[in-house]
């Protein structure tokens, strides 16, 4: 039988609890704040020392670049001191009748017009290996990735033979013909034409009568225009910085792209008394700015890629 006083312990053991209910969500919640705030503050935390890790050379090669001779070596090297940039710039480019510019030019050509080639044979190369089905596709995308674990320093030698052989050494042919054929770029146009190229619309061209080049031309060209800008980008940024290429297969300095060019003025100092570092300053400062011209320049292309899905 229950008593009252069992009925009574029951109801107060049911009230403490409802009681405690609320003060465990409470706790929970307040819990759940500080771990979001805690988690936020890391983020911002480690965003902000990679930026000052990022931005910390570039702000340096520009306090330098205002900077003579002397106070290069004398004054703190994160803060001007008297700003000499204007004569720095003039000594740059007339430097050895202007070698400086003739570099500028050699490393824009070289960039556009090898990297415009690389960007149309990848994307084709990608194009096809995609869309079309055919006998030996997996072995030849095996030979394509397999080709990423071969260093491109063991192909020096050979390459050196052949370009002997074709009688291009020395020549804006060794730089530009060679960076044609790029395996990682073609494996990036096969990946993002997969996901970006249907297969049905290229088949209601084929039904209407247009031909494959028309196919991929007007169709898939222009459905990879995001990816050939990465591409594009990618590539130009790694023939812009291409140093060892030009190194072995370039002999004339006025053929020099500017990183190999600036290269030479540091090892002045070295074999004689002349000390070129403040010239290899401004001139570094000068060579980021076609990179960051371009770089602006195709963002529309990101842009519009990211927000294609989003229209009907």
């Amino acid at each position: 039988m229950t008593t009252p006083i069992d009925t009574q312990l029951r109801r107060g053991t049911g009230a403490e609890h409802s009681d405690k209910r609320p003060l465990i969500r409470r706790r929970t919640e307040t819990d759940r704040v500080r771990h979001t705030t805690r988690t936020k503050a890391l983020i911002i935390t480690g965003l902000a020392l990679f930026t000052i890790y990022s931005l910390a050379p570039v702000w340096w090669l520009i306090v330098s670049a205002t900077k003579s001779q002397g106070d290069l070596y004398t004054t703190n090297g994160l803060w001007f001191a008297d700003m000499n940039l204007g004569q720095n710039l003039q000594q740059l480019f007339s430097y050895q009748d202007g070698i400086f510019l003739r570099w500028m030019w050699n490393t824009l050509f070289y960039g556009f017009v090898g990297t415009a080639g690389m960007t149309l044979v990848c994307v084709a190369c990608g194009y096809g290996l995609a869309m079309y089905e055919f006998r030996g596709r997996g072995v030849l995308m095996g030979c394509v990735i397999g080709s990423f674990l071969v260093p491109g320093a063991l192909l020096t030698i050979p390459s050196f033979l052949l370009y002997t052989d074709l009688d291009i050494v020395d020549t804006p042919s060794a730089i530009i013909v060679p960076s044609f054929f790029n395996a990682f770029s073609v494996y990036l146009a096969k990946v993002y034409a997969e996901g970006a190229v249907p297969p049905e619309l290229l088949e209601a061209a084929r039904i209407d009568g247009a031909g494959e080049y028309r196919i991929f031309l007007q169709i898939g060209a222009r459905l990879m225009s995001t990816g050939a800008a990465t591409i594009f980008l990618l590539g130009f940024v790694g023939m812009w910085n291409s140093f060892f290429g030009p190194l072995v297969f370039l002999r004339s300095s006025d053929k020099w792209t500017v990183m190999l060019g600036l290269y030479s003025w540091l090892k002045v100092k070295s074999d004689s008394s002349v000390d070129l570092t403040g010239m290899v300053v401004v001139g570094s400062i000068i060579s980021l700015v076609p990179m960051v011209i371009l770089l602006v320049s195709m963002q529309r292309y990101w842009r519009s890629g990211v927000t294609l899905g989003s229209l009907k």
